[in-house]
């Protein structure tokens, strides 16, 4: 029998027919050849090419479309059946048919014939020397073949099992399973084939074990099909096994890469995925694990390893199928120095992993090297080592050491171009983690520039804030507050959000910040501050176009939300005005807590829309909460719980503005906040009336001297009298101007605050500026003298006309 052309070898335990004069072929479940021995070429005359892919029965004396059916074509599995010659002859002959799976586990069937006793003996297939009986290739097959009877002890055994098992055939004979292989492949394989004698249908199952002592251990695809008699009963089991050890490995290394491609890499930090890489591919892989990256990539520098000495690398992740990875000789976060003749160090210089045994030279120069390590080496056993390099854009971030101490088999090459694979994955992660990290480090750098680094002195209010940054992929967003403090002893607060991520929204941050505290200088009401910068995110986004040029982002249309509060302490009343922003929470001293009713306008950058402020007096020792949405709008809850949430924390009682932030922070944001998030407190303060003197001025000349005077008597009450001087001068100078060039009533305020205020208002709109005078002038000169002798100086607009104001320093409150 040609065993190349004819399939998989099968074998009856019954009477043989003639091994001499016997063809032989094989039919797959859909009745089409797919074997064809040389024996059956002589017996019908068709060559194997001609006749392997035809229906089977085109072979038989019957009708050609008559649909293929194994069980009625071959009855009772042996008999007399008449054969077509190819010269169209007719040819009797006695067919067996025995049953068996192809290598892919399908049924199919292998027809031994015989030429019946009154077939012409010219007809009947002759012997030629050196062709192969059913007999012997049964006897020589490569492959572990048994046959078992019903008791399921062993008739017959191949060459191939006789080879695996490590027995003869004369040994094998009449044991059972459980005499020949390991108490757990017995149990899955008698099973099986109690099974097959019961149903008379073939079955594959996969087993792992030795198949004799001291064999290592394989993966195996048994086969167990019925070998039927002549009146169809099942007698008789025929058992392959095929060794599939390679394709098993082949099949976990896939699974083991996929693992790596959905579990690597699941975060932007760089220590969480190289603890991902080690947590993979310990125990499928190694036995223990150490990732090292240089140190410089953790500070987001380009990586460059020293070509001279140890180098020192930094333990980002280790893992063991020990618990609490006792191989380490070091703990995560610490630097290990290698020696310069290591593998590691070689690894890192080279770029090329290596494969290594413990008595290895290499090795064995490291373990005289660091005997520390070498300690662990003996005391774990470990027997064989794979060193592999990390590397991302032609770049070399670190070494992973693989090792085995549990596992006898050692590292193969395979083994090896595995963990190169692996280490290829985990270090573009790894590599986009680093880049990330470094991104985040510029753009939160610039943000920080950005925000107050320390907020401007002020007594109208008590303040504490707080700014996280967002800890997504998305990157920085563009949130942000200040404090300013404007004349006549108010402050604004300001909180804002640029819709977007990244370091565009960072940049447009600081634009806004900017422009916001430049229309504060101006003393705009909030309303109209709102529209100048509504006008300025138009013009901003206008500049920019549809081409953004910014990475990392997430790249939107340019719009922003503002919230600005102004805050008067001498009257304790309180304007706003939003831009699409969240409302206030005000929280008076009693307790209660609400949301202010602010008419919310649209966002900045929408443009053609007016803007309302909302005007309260606020009880002294309120607290005001002003936030941006990152702080009530999180995945664990929506932004209306979100808010409701917020008040209730406000509600509690705290022992300062600093812990009612950090009770806040705690409460609403989960430890991963997704978006940025800024929150601002500030408790209201009051000036007493002590503190505040006006006068009411006529619009004459002579009123001056009066103004003098009654500011004098006020320094003394206030303990300044070394302020009089300058005071007086710079009051007499606002005085003249407001008789000169406004219009009554003309109002003196003098405010004793951290500095102190002159204020001279009039009904006049007309803003006073500097000019130069001449030499030979005799006026002009009065602005000047108060630009030199205050602080600062201003015009403040109001409703009924304008106010100039201007600040003196107090040397005993300076600082």
């Amino acid at each position: 029998m040609d065993m190349e052309n004819a399939g998989p070898c099968g074998y009856d335990p019954g009477p043989l027919p003639d091994p001499v004069t016997s063809a032989t072929a094989v039919v797959d479940a859909r009745g089409t050849v797919t074997g064809w021995s040389t024996g059956a070429q002589r017996l019908l005359g068709y060559p194997y090419q001609d006749v392997v892919g035809l229906p089977a029965t085109r072979l038989l004396c019957q009708n050609d479309d008559t649909p293929w059916d194994g069980s009625t074509a071959f009855p009772g599995r042996s008999g007399t059946t008449t054969l077509r010659h190819r010269d169209g002859s007719r040819v009797d002959a006695e067919l067996q048919a025995f049953a068996s799976l192809d290598h892919e586990g399908r049924a199919q069937w292998l027809i031994v014939v015989t030429p019946s006793q009154g077939t012409p003996a010219h007809e009947r297939p002759q012997a030629r020397e050196g062709e192969a009986t059913t007999e012997e290739a049964f006897t020589q097959c490569h492959l572990p073949v048994m046959i078992y009877d019903a008791e399921l002890r062993a008739l017959r055994a191949s060459a191939g099992a006789a080879r695996e098992l490590g027995l003869s055939e004369q040994q094998i004979r009449g044991r059972r399973v459980t005499d020949l292989m390991p108490p757990h492949i017995c149990t899955t394989v008698e099973e099986g084939m109690r099974r097959v004698f019961e149903s008379g249908e073939p079955e594959l199952f996969h087993v792992h074990g030795k198949p004799r002592r001291g064999a290592p251990g394989r993966f195996w695809a048994v086969t167990v099909s019925p070998l039927r008699n002549a009146a169809g009963e099942v007698r008789h089991v025929q058992l392959i096994a095929l060794d599939v050890t390679e394709l098993h490995r082949a099949r976990e290394r896939l699974a083991l890469l996929n693992d790596v491609s959905t579990q690597v890499g699941s975060t932007l930090d760089v220590t969480r995925t190289a603890q991902e890489m080690a947590d993979v591919a310990v125990g499928r892989l190694a036995d223990f694990i150490s990732i090292d990256l240089l140190d410089s990539l953790l500070r987001g520098v380009e990586p460059r390893p020293s070509s001279e000495g140890s180098v020192g690398l930094r333990r980002v992740a280790q893992q063991s199928v020990l618990t609490d990875v006792p191989e380490s000789v070091i703990q995560p976060g610490d630097v290990d120095y290698y020696p310069e003749s290591s593998p590691p160090v070689r690894c890192l210089l080279t770029g090329d992993s290596s494969l290594h045994r413990t008595l290895d030279e290499a090795v064995d120069g490291w373990r005289t090297a660091d005997p520390e390590r070498a300690a662990k080496v003996l005391a774990f056993g470990m027997h064989s080592i794979m060193v592999v390099a990390l590397r991302a854009r032609g770049i070399t971030l670190g070494v992973a050491v693989l090792v085995r101490h549990r596992r006898r088999a050692p590292f193969d090459e395979d083994d090896l171009l595995l963990a190169e694979e692996i280490a290829a994955r985990a270090a573009v992660a790894v590599d986009n983690a680093r880049r990330f990290t470094r991104e985040r480090i510029t753009a939160l750098a610039l943000q920080e520039s950005l925000l107050p680094q320390r907020l401007s002195a002020q007594e109208a209010v008590e303040v504490a804030h707080r700014y996280l940054p967002a800890r997504s992929q998305a990157g920085l967003g563009g949130d942000w507050f200040d404090v300013i403090p404007l004349s006549g002893a108010r402050v604004a607060l300001v909180v804002g959000d640029v819709v977007g991520h990244g370091l565009r929204a960072s940049a447009t941050m600081g634009r806004l910040r900017t422009a916001v505290r430049t229309l504060a200088d101006v003393d705009l009401p909030p309303e109209e501050l709102l529209v100048h910068l509504d006008d300025l995110v138009t013009h901003l986004r206008a500049e920019e176009g549809s081409g953004t040029g910014w990475e990392l982002e997430v790249v939107t249309d340019l719009i922003a939300t503002c919230l600005y509060l102004v805050y008067d302490p001498v009257s304790r009343r309180c304007a706003v005005a939003a831009a699409g922003h969240p409302p206030p929470a005000v929280v008076t001293p009693d307790g209660s807590a609400e949301f202010l009713d602010l008419p919310v306008g649209p966002p900045l950058g929408v443009g053609g829309l007016p803007f309302e402020a909302v005007e309260w007096e606020v009880p002294r020792g309120s607290l005001l909460a002003l936030y941006t949405d990152g702080l009530v709008e999180v995945r664990e809850h929506d932004l209306g719980k979100g808010m409701a949430l917020l008040l209730q924390r406000l509600r509690r009682p705290a022992p300062s503005l600093e812990a009612t932030c950090d009770d806040l922070i705690r409460a609403l944001l989960p430890a991963q906040p997704s978006d940025d998030v800024a929150l601002l407190l500030a408790r209201t303060k009051a000036l007493d009336a002590g503190r505040v003197s006006t006068w009411d001025l006529p619009s004459d000349p002579a009123a001056v001297a009066g103004a003098r005077g009654e500011v004098s008597r006020r320094l003394a009450d206030w303990g300044l009298d070394e302020l009089a001087f300058t005071t007086e001068l710079v009051v007499s100078e606002l005085v003249t101007n407001a008789i000169r060039y406004g219009r009554p009533p003309i109002r003196l305020r003098m405010i004793r605050d951290s500095v102190l205020i002159c204020e001279v208002s009039d009904t006049s709109s007309t803003a006073p500026h500097m000019r130069r005078a001449r030499t030979f002038d005799e006026g002009g000169r009065g602005l000047l003298l108060v630009a030199q002798f205050a602080e600062r100086w201003g015009t403040r607009h109001l409703p009924g006309g304008k106010s100039i104001w201007a600040e003196i320093g107090i040397p005993n409150e300076r600082g």
